[in-house]
Protein backbone atom coordinates (compact mmCIF):
# COMPACT_ATOMS: atom_id res chain seq x y z
CA UNK A 1 0.00 0.00 0.00
CA UNK A 2 1.34 3.32 -0.58
CA UNK A 3 -0.94 5.56 0.53
CA UNK A 4 -3.45 5.32 3.88
CA UNK A 5 -6.95 3.67 2.75
CA UNK A 6 -9.56 1.99 4.16
CA UNK A 7 -11.88 1.64 7.10
CA UNK A 8 -11.19 0.46 10.47
CA UNK A 9 -12.91 -0.06 13.57
CA UNK A 10 -11.11 0.47 17.28
CA UNK A 11 -12.30 1.19 20.85
CA UNK A 12 -10.31 3.49 23.14
CA UNK A 13 -8.61 1.90 25.62
CA UNK A 14 -8.94 3.59 29.24
CA UNK A 15 -6.31 5.74 28.96
CA UNK A 16 -7.66 7.01 25.58
CA UNK A 17 -5.14 5.39 23.38
CA UNK A 18 -6.26 3.50 20.46
CA UNK A 19 -4.09 0.92 18.26
CA UNK A 20 -3.20 2.15 14.78
CA UNK A 21 -3.94 -0.33 12.10
CA UNK A 22 -1.34 -2.53 10.22
CA UNK A 23 -2.07 -1.67 7.23
CA UNK A 24 -1.68 2.05 8.18
CA UNK A 25 1.36 1.39 9.97
CA UNK A 26 3.12 -0.23 6.84
CA UNK A 27 2.35 3.28 4.91
CA UNK A 28 4.27 5.20 7.74
CA UNK A 29 7.21 3.05 8.00
CA UNK A 30 7.72 2.13 4.18
CA UNK A 31 6.91 5.85 3.00
CA UNK A 32 7.58 8.41 5.80
CA UNK A 33 10.54 7.51 7.65
CA UNK A 34 10.15 10.18 10.01
CA UNK A 35 7.93 8.15 11.89
CA UNK A 36 6.79 11.55 13.58
CA UNK A 37 2.98 12.58 13.20
CA UNK A 38 1.36 15.72 13.98
CA UNK A 39 -2.84 15.48 15.36
CA UNK A 40 -4.91 18.21 14.78
CA UNK A 41 -8.56 19.15 14.65
CA UNK A 42 -10.37 19.15 11.19
CA UNK A 43 -11.37 22.20 9.81
CA UNK A 44 -14.97 21.81 9.69
CA UNK A 45 -16.03 18.53 11.06
CA UNK A 46 -15.91 17.07 14.47
CA UNK A 47 -13.06 14.64 13.87
CA UNK A 48 -9.41 15.06 14.09
CA UNK A 49 -6.41 14.66 11.80
CA UNK A 50 -3.21 12.91 11.58
CA UNK A 51 -0.41 13.51 9.42
CA UNK A 52 3.02 12.13 8.98
CA UNK A 53 5.17 14.29 9.86
CA UNK A 54 6.02 15.22 5.86
CA UNK A 55 2.80 15.91 5.45
CA UNK A 56 2.65 18.10 7.79
CA UNK A 57 5.22 19.96 6.34
CA UNK A 58 3.82 20.24 3.15
CA UNK A 59 0.40 22.04 5.02
CA UNK A 60 2.66 24.37 6.99
CA UNK A 61 4.47 25.59 3.66
CA UNK A 62 1.30 26.12 2.17
CA UNK A 63 -0.06 28.22 5.17
CA UNK A 64 3.13 30.55 5.29
CA UNK A 65 2.54 31.64 1.83
CA UNK A 66 -1.35 32.82 2.57
CA UNK A 67 -2.23 36.32 3.36
CA UNK A 68 -2.57 36.11 8.00
CA UNK A 69 -5.09 38.48 7.39
CA UNK A 70 -7.53 36.99 5.50
CA UNK A 71 -10.87 34.95 7.57
CA UNK A 72 -10.97 31.70 6.15
CA UNK A 73 -6.96 31.76 7.19
CA UNK A 74 -7.04 33.15 10.37
CA UNK A 75 -10.13 30.31 10.95
CA UNK A 76 -7.63 27.84 10.04
CA UNK A 77 -4.92 28.41 11.92
CA UNK A 78 -7.00 29.25 14.70
CA UNK A 79 -8.95 25.73 14.46
CA UNK A 80 -6.09 23.64 12.62
CA UNK A 81 -2.57 24.60 13.36
CA UNK A 82 -3.39 25.85 17.37
CA UNK A 83 -4.61 22.46 18.19
CA UNK A 84 -1.81 20.47 16.53
CA UNK A 85 0.13 18.33 18.80
CA UNK A 86 3.18 16.06 17.73
CA UNK A 87 2.02 12.20 18.34
CA UNK A 88 4.28 9.07 18.21
CA UNK A 89 2.91 5.33 18.29
CA UNK A 90 4.01 3.35 21.36
CA UNK A 91 5.84 -0.20 20.41
CA UNK A 92 2.22 -1.87 20.67
CA UNK A 93 1.79 0.29 17.24
CA UNK A 94 -1.11 2.28 20.35
CA UNK A 95 -1.78 6.42 19.82
CA UNK A 96 -2.73 8.26 22.60
CA UNK A 97 -5.18 10.70 21.44
CA UNK A 98 -5.08 13.81 24.12
CA UNK A 99 -8.14 14.37 25.81
CA UNK A 100 -8.58 18.09 25.04
CA UNK A 101 -8.50 16.69 20.82
CA UNK A 102 -11.31 13.55 21.89
CA UNK A 103 -13.46 16.29 23.50
CA UNK A 104 -13.40 18.34 20.94
CA UNK A 105 -13.82 15.80 18.39
CA UNK A 106 -16.63 13.88 20.33
CA UNK A 107 -14.75 11.16 20.25
CA UNK A 108 -15.99 8.51 23.34
CA UNK A 109 -14.71 4.49 22.98
CA UNK A 110 -15.86 3.40 19.57
CA UNK A 111 -13.39 5.44 17.16
CA UNK A 112 -13.70 4.60 13.06
CA UNK A 113 -10.28 5.58 11.49
CA UNK A 114 -10.04 6.22 7.74
CA UNK A 115 -7.15 6.39 5.50
CA UNK A 116 -7.67 9.30 3.17
CA UNK A 117 -4.83 9.46 0.68
CA UNK A 118 -2.01 11.32 2.20
CA UNK A 119 -3.86 11.58 6.12
CA UNK A 120 -5.88 10.13 8.48
CA UNK A 121 -8.78 10.63 9.88
CA UNK A 122 -9.94 9.96 13.32
CA UNK A 123 -14.07 9.95 13.91
CA UNK A 124 -16.14 9.01 17.26
CA UNK A 125 -18.46 6.13 15.26
CA UNK A 126 -21.74 7.69 15.51
CA UNK A 127 -20.75 10.59 13.83
CA UNK A 128 -19.07 8.36 11.10
CA UNK A 129 -21.86 6.65 10.66
CA UNK A 130 -23.89 9.93 10.70
CA UNK A 131 -22.10 11.74 7.68
CA UNK A 132 -21.38 8.71 5.79
CA UNK A 133 -24.96 8.11 5.40
CA UNK A 134 -25.76 7.74 2.15
CA UNK A 135 -29.87 8.74 2.77
CA UNK A 136 -28.45 11.60 4.57
CA UNK A 137 -26.90 13.45 1.55
CA UNK A 138 -28.25 15.08 -1.28
CA UNK A 139 -27.16 12.44 -3.56
CA UNK A 140 -27.72 14.43 -7.03
CA UNK A 141 -25.51 17.28 -5.65
CA UNK A 142 -22.80 15.22 -4.61
CA UNK A 143 -23.13 13.09 -8.45
CA UNK A 144 -22.86 16.37 -10.09
CA UNK A 145 -19.68 17.78 -8.05
CA UNK A 146 -17.76 14.59 -9.17
CA UNK A 147 -19.19 13.85 -12.26
CA UNK A 148 -17.12 17.80 -12.44
CA UNK A 149 -14.24 15.84 -11.61
CA UNK A 150 -14.36 12.93 -13.20
CA UNK A 151 -15.35 10.84 -10.51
Amino acid sequence: MISFIGKYYHNLDQKGRVMMPASLREVLSGRYPSGKLYLTNAPFDRALHLYPFEEWVKLEDKIRELPKSDEAVMYFLRRVIASAVPLELDKQGRMLIPYEHRQDAGINSEVVIVGQIERIEIWDKAAWDSITDPTKVDVKRIQDGLAKYGL
